[in-house]
């Protein structure tokens, strides 16, 4: 006769059943399908980054936006199923570097037609740039797959807003399985790239805990009305190389959006940006766990999804 599972065996059974699902991800899942897949990857990030060094922020962002997912569904152009995420608040007019993405695809599928996920050259990409403008490196679990649809509304709800206060900042990354802690060590990849005119403007003219000056400078491309598309670094003193200085800037009452400075605002996160204002290598340890942890957000993987032959297209 069959013992009745108790709470406590059944919470046990379920967790192993989780960490039988994430294990299904490998550093070494293309070793013998694509040993090639990631120096080839690293190149075409090198080659994108040498010509625009924005580039490399861009990258990084691609796999941040994905990552309230991990299935490559950034991608995605419309389709008569579904409106991608492309037009999402967050992303409308914003992210770029897809003609990055789609050229290493193309390469890939050259090589080893329908073995590597757009999911996982997006988890690399965002690596390799950082990587490329000086950051740390880290360790990326492979193995995801790509998702059949997109949803723009999603994309709206879960990602988190250049305007959130702490406490929201706090709880958008809490929803995803992300801590405070790695939400403050996650924005620091603010610490390169650039930002349009529209998601800094009610700061830079409506808030007090600004720098006047800092304000003041950025107020002469970013006017009160108009120039949304004017763009001003995110740190103004290291753009692009990937440091701490957005955490010093910070301190200094220099954050671009207003929730970049909630993190140092007399809040619970102000002794970790003091920290890692004061201590490089520990962000750059940091960064690295929390981007491993961020990049195994919900991958499909086994038999969910599929291998898109072309990124911004369902086979």
């Amino acid at each position: 006769m069959a013992l009745p599972i108790s709470k406590v065996h059944f919470l046990i059974l379920f967790m192993c059943l989780i960490e039988l699902g994430s294990a299904q991800l490998s550093p070494n899942f293309y070793a013998a399908k694509c040993p090639n897949a990631l120096s080839t990857i690293r190149s075409g990030v090198n080659s994108a980054v040498s010509k625009e060094a924005r580039m490399g922020a861009s990258l990084l962002r691609l796999h941040f936006h994905d990552c309230f997912g991990c299935d490559a569904s950034v991608l995605l152009d419309d389709t008569a199923t579904f409106t991608g995420e492309k037009t999402a608040g967050p992303n409308a007019n914003s992210i770029r570097g897809f003609e990055v993405i789609d050229s290493i695809k193309s390469q890939l599928e050259t090589l080893c037609p329908g073995v590597v996920s757009c999911a996982d050259i997006l988890a690399v990409a965002a690596r390799d740039s950082v990587v490329a403008l000086g950051g740390p490196s880290w360790t990326v679990q492979l193995g995801r797959r790509d998702s059949t649809t997109a949803s723009k509304s999603q994309a709206n709800s879960d990602l988190p807003a250049p305007t959130l206060d702490l406490s929201g900042l706090i709880s958008a990354f809490s929803k995803k399985g992300l801590s405070t802690s790695d939400m403050v060590v996650l924005s620091g990849g603010h610490t390169i790239g650039q930002a349009r005119c529209t998601s800094f403007r009610a700061r830079i003219y409506n808030e007090t805990n600004i720098d006047p000056n800092f304000a003041k400078s950025l107020q002469g491309n970013c006017p009160s009305t108009g120039g949304d598309n004017n763009l001003a670094p995110i740190d103004t003193t290291s753009p692009t190389r990937f440091d701490n200085a957005y955490y010093k800037n910070l301190l200094v009452k220099k954050g671009l959006f207003h929730s970049d400075q909630q993190l140092f605002n007399g809040g619970s996160t102000d002794s970790q940006v003091n920290g890692y204002a004061s201590n490089p290598l520990s962000f750059c340890r940091d960064f690295g766990n929390s981007m491993i942890k961020m990049g195994n957000i919900s991958p499909l993987t086994g038999t969910s999804g599929q291998i898109r032959t072309n990124c911004r297209k369902i086979n």
